[in-house]
């Protein structure tokens, strides 16, 4: 399974994501200021599942009905990003 991970997520998702052997695209770590739309059409052209903390994709997927491989939505408030990496990895 591949993934694309946003650049609102903790590094610490992405390192605990790539320790378990998945591959991950972090947009972080790419040119900055990447439209949200274009990201996830690079998620979809590698059949990646997108993962995000930002709700403006669910603006893209549901109401303007672009076409997706699959995005998670990850908001854990109130938790450290170590204790959100192990979630993600193990949930």
């Amino acid at each position: 399974m591949n993934f694309w991970a946003d650049a609102n997520l903790p590094f610490a998702i992405v390192e605990r994501l790539r320790q378990e052997g998945y591959f991950v695209r972090y947009v972080a770590e790419m040119e900055q200021g990447i439209p949200d739309d274009i990201i996830l059409n690079l998620a979809n052209q590698e059949e990646s599942i997108l993962l995000t903390a930002d709700k403006d994709f669910g603006e893209l997927v549901f109401r303007l009905k672009l076409v997706t491989f699959g995005v998670v939505l990850i908001r854990l408030l109130g938790l450290s990003p170590q204790q959100k990496a192990e979630i993600i990895s193990h949930g």
